[in-house]
C-alpha cells in the first residue's frame, strides 16, 4: 500500500453520507471518500488510476493501482509528479513544489451534488506546462464550478513529465501518454459509479494536454472511448518528436547523468538514482538544448511511440475524428507568454527577427512577418515575431482543421480567446494559458498574475459565457445553451465562424 493512501474506517464515511456531509463511491480498487464542497459539488481527489511509479516501475508503462482496504480518504489532491518549476510562472503565478514520485498517479472527481435522472457527460481534462511542469490537483484546475455550471463530471489527471514522462528508451517510450491513457481507462471503467455516462467522455486540455487529448481522440485504441474532444491552444506547429531526434536528446540526458552510451541497459541505474538527481539533470538538459524562439520542450511525445502513432495532420484528414464533437481554440497572442519576458526577443532588430522567423516557421516566415509589419506598420520587430510565430505555432491548423472536418460533414467549434489584461506594463495581450482563469472560474488562483490583471464584474460574466459554453460543449456536443451567445460551428466559406471571447 502506497504511503500517500490514508485510511476511514468504513462505517465512518457512510454515516457521514447520510447527513448529507460527504458520499462514498465503490470503484474497482477500492472505496474512497469524498467531500461536500462549495458551489454544490461533491470532490473526491487524490484517487489513484495506476500504482506508483516507483522501484522497478519507474520507466515502466503503468501498471494498475493494487487496491486498498476500507474506505479511502479522498478530501485532498495527491502529489504532483516530480518535476522542474514552469517557464510560465513569471506571468501565471509560482507554485509552492509539492511533488513526489510515490503516490503520483492519480485524478481528481468532482460531481454536481443535484439529483440526476440520466448519467452525467464526462470531461477527462489534461494540464498544460509543455510535458514538463503542471498538475492536474492544483487550485488553478479546481473543477468544482465547471461541474456545477454545466451540470457534469469533470475529471483531471496527472500524468509523468519531463524524463520520467518522455525519455526514449527500449520498451518504455511515451509514459506519460500512455499515464493518460490509462487515466482513459479508469474514467471509462469507474465513471459510472460516480454517476457518469462512459459513452459521454470528453477528453480536453490546454497546450501540451491539448495535443495530449488530440492523440487520445485519434488513437486507434483509445479513440473509441472518446466521444468529443476539446484543445485549447494546442501547440499543433510542433509535430509529435521525430524519434531519431528524441534518442539523441535521450542520449544527452544519460550523459549529464554519467550513464555510459556504451549499449549496456540505463534502466537500472535510471531506477536507483534519487529523483531529484533526474529532475536537475533535465534542468540542466533545458538550458543545454535551449535555443532563441524554441517553444517545444527537449522530450515530448515520439511519433510512432505508443498513443502518438502517427500526426494529427494525416490522422484527422484521414477521418480519425469521424463521429466526434470536436471544439478547438486558441488565445489571442500566444507567444505573448513565452517572448514579452525575454529582452534578447524584445531588443531584436529588424533583420534579426526576420532571420529568426524563418528559423522558426520555415521558409513562408520571412515573407509573413514583412506582411504582418505591411498591415500593422506600428508593430515593430518584437511584435510582428511575436504575432507571426504565435500563428504558426498555434492558430494555422485551426484552420487545417476546420477545413478538414467541415469537408468530413463533422464540423468543429473554433474559438478566439481575447480578453487581454489591465494593466498589461509587459505587452502580454491575450498570452498563452490567459482563458484558464475563465474556464474554470479560478480568479482567487492567480493572486498578481500578470497574464490575468485586475478582475471586475465583467470578467466574471466573461467566465460564464467561456466556461459556460465548454461545459454546454461537453454536455450536448453543442456549446450553445441557455443564457449563452450563439456559436455557430465551422462551415466552408470566404470567412469561417470563430467565436470571439
Amino acid at each position: 500500500m502506497s504511503g500517500q493512501d490514508a485510511m476511514r474506517e468504513p462505517g465512518e464515511g457512510a454515516a457521514a453520507a447520510t447527513q448529507g456531509m460527504s458520499t462514498v463511491v465503490e470503484t474497482a480498487a477500492g472505496r474512497v471518500y469524498g467531500v461536500a464542497e462549495s458551489p454544490g459539488v461533491y470532490a473526491f481527489r487524490g484517487i489513484p488510476y495506476a500504482a506508483s511509479p516507483i522501484g522497478e516501475l519507474r520507466f515502466a508503462p503503468p501498471r494498475p493501482h493494487p487496491g486498498w482496504a476500507g474506505v479511502r480518504d479522498a478530501a485532498g489532491s495527491g502529489p504532483a509528479v516530480p518535476q522542474w518549476p514552469s517557464r510560465l510562472e513569471s506571468i501565471m503565478g509560482a507554485r509552492i513544489p509539492r511533488w513526489d514520485e510515490d503516490g503520483c498517479l492519480t485524478v481528481d472527481v468532482w460531481v454536481p451534488q443535484g439529483e440526476s435522472h440520466t448519467p452525467r457527460a464526462v470531461l477527462l481534462w489534461f494540464h498544460g506546462g509543455g510535458f514538463t511542469s503542471g498538475s492536474g490537483g492544483w487550485d488553478w484546475y479546481d473543477g468544482g464550478r465547471l461541474a456545477a455550471l454545466g451540470d457534469i463530471i469533470v475529471v483531471t489527471a496527472n500524468y509523468r513529465l519531463g524524463a520520467l514522462g518522455y525519455l526514449r528508451l527500449p520498451g518504455a517510450d511515451n509514459l506519460g501518454s500512455q499515464d493518460q491513457a490509462a487515466a482513459l481507462r479508469w474514467v471509462s471503467e469507474n465513471i459510472a459509479a460516480f454517476g457518469g455516462d462512459r459513452g459521454l467522455i470528453t477528453v480536453g486540455g490546454q497546450s501540451a494536454g491539448a495535443f495530449s487529448a488530440m492523440a487520445l481522440a485519434t488513437d486507434p485504441d483509445t479513440g473509441p472511448a472518446v466521444r468529443r474532444v476539446i484543445g485549447q491552444s494546442g501547440p499543433w506547429g510542433m509535430s509529435p518528436q521525430d524519434p531519431d531526434e528524441a534518442a539523441a536528446t535521450t542520449a544527452k540526458y544519460l550523459a549529464l547523468l554519467g550513464i555510459p552510451g556504451d549499449g549496456t541497459d540505463p534502466l537500472p541505474r535510471l531506477r536507483s538514482l534519487p529523483v531529484l538527481d533526474l529532475v536537475q539533470a533535465y534542468a540542466r538538459l533545458m538550458l543545454e538544448t535551449a535555443a532563441l524562439g524554441r517553444v517545444a520542450p527537449p522530450l515530448y511525445p515520439v511519433l510512432g511511440g505508443a498513443i502518438q502513432s502517427a500526426g494529427w495532420r494525416d490522422l484527422v484528414p484521414a477521418g480519425a475524428l469521424r463521429g466526434k464533437d470536436v471544439l478547438l481554440g486558441a488565445t489571442g497572442n500566444e507567444l505573448g507568454a513565452f517572448f514579452a519576458l525575454n529582452p534578447m526577443i524584445r531588443m531584436l532588430s529588424d533583420t534579426a527577427a526576420a532571420r529568426l522567423i524563418g528559423d522558426v516557421v520555415g521558409e513562408s516566415g520571412e515573407a509573413r512577418y514583412r506582411q504582418y509589419l505591411a498591415e500593422h506598420p506600428d508593430a515593430g520587430p518584437f511584435r510582428a515575431l511575436t504575432a507571426v510565430a504565435g500563428e504558426a505555432m498555434f492558430g494555422d491548423d485551426l484552420f487545417v482543421f476546420g477545413e478538414a472536418l467541415a469537408a468530413q460533414g463533422n464540423p468543429a467549434h473554433i474559438y478566439r480567446f481575447l480578453r487581454e489584461p489591465s494593466p498589461d506594463p509587459f505587452g502580454l495581450g491575450a498570452a498563452h494559458c490567459a482563458d484558464l482563469p475563465y474556464l474554470f472560474g479560478t480568479f482567487d488562483s492567480y493572486p498578481n498574475s500578470p497574464m490575468l490583471g485586475t478582475v471586475g464584474a465583467r470578467d466574471h460574466a466573461l467566465a460564464a459565457q467561456f466556461g459556460g459554453a465548454l461545459a454546454a460543449f461537453v454536455a450536448t456536443g453543442s456549446p450553445n445553451g441557455p443564457g449563452l451567445e450563439s456559436w455557430k460551428p465551422w462551415l466552408p466559406g470566404p470567412e469561417p465562424d470563430v467565436r470571439k471571447f
